[in-house]
């Protein structure tokens, strides 16, 4: 009789993967109707590529992609995807929050590209992932969860992939940045906690919290804040209406926009316009 016994350490519970959570899977094929442009995540993206061809813009410069091939993009990283139409990029996209992905014989430290046999580990992993979220059994997220795990550490195995953990707290900070980033960039645009959410991928109770306790404002006074901020250059340096103002800025009337302004401001518009803003374009002369 022949009989091995191996002992486990589990004393690592609280390591890097055990922080890592799978936030979202996806797929991708071009179709001719693909309009990628530019754009950054609070978290990492694992593209692996099921077939054809295509490049990858990271920043200014484009890179080269083709089947069977890992690209991890790290997190606040501005990317995009191009395909080539006579041979048509898919591939499979993972979005991972609490890790920052690099590879240590790369410098540039934002991205790397990896090549991995259709048949191996790495591949295997990414279409159970798919497959499971595609079907939705009981317990599939559990099990892509475990499947990710795995997948990275096939990945610390096989090349030089190395992932930093990334503290809680800086978690946090960087979901509530790239909140902020994105109320600045549309702010005149009709936005509420649900949609500011979807885009940092937690619930709205939990934005709505850590973005007042980072900040000191809701995510929505904000929003506020700059429309007014934009309104008093507005009044001081243009003769448009109130109305005019209102509809620019996104508030859904000219009374309500004198509603915000006077809360924040103490004065109406027009008296900004006709005291405050007069004399402030008076001494900026």
């Amino acid at each position: 009789m022949s009989h091995r016994r191996f002992s486990m350490d589990t004393s690592g519970g609280d390591s890097i993967l055990s922080r890592a959570k799978l936030l979202n899977v996806s797929s991708a094929k071009y179709g001719g109707d693909w309009h990628s442009v530019p754009h950054t995540h609070s978290y990492a993206e694992l593209f692996y590529t099921l077939g054809g061809n295509g490049q990858f813009r990271i920043g200014d410069k484009l890179y080269p992609v083709h089947q069977n091939q890992l690209v991890i993009i790290s997190p606040n990283v501005i990317h995009t995807e191009v395909s080539y139409k006579v041979s048509p990029l898919e591939y499979i996209v993972l979005g991972i929050e609490g890790l920052e992905l690099s590879v240590e014989d790369n410098n540039d430290g934002r991205f790397c590209i990896i090549d991995c046999p259709g048949g191996g580990e790495i591949a295997s992993c990414l279409r159970n992932i798919y497959r499971e979220t595609v079907d939705q059994k009981p317990g599939y997220e559990l099990i892509c969860q475990a499947y990710m795990e795995i997948l990275i550490s096939h990945l610390m195995r096989s090349t030089s992939f190395a992932p930093a953990s990334e503290p809680a707290a800086n978690q946090v900070s960087r979901q509530c940045a790239a909140v902020r980033h994105y109320i600045d960039a549309h702010y005149k645009e009709p936005l509420n906690l649900d949609m500011l959410a979807s885009q940092a991928h937690v619930s709205k109770y939990y934005l709505a919290h850590t973005f007042k306790s980072e900040y000191g404002i809701s995510p929505i006074n904000y929003q506020i804040f700059l429309r007014i901020k934009e309104s008093r250059y507005l009044l001081r340096e243009t003769d448009m209406s109130l109305s005019q103002i209102s509809r620019i800025l996104g508030f859904s009337s000219a009374s309500y926009f004198s509603q915000s302004f006077r809360k924040a401001e103490g004065v109406s518009p027009l008296e900004f316009r006709n005291g405050a803003g007069a004399s402030q374009k008076k001494k900026s002369g």
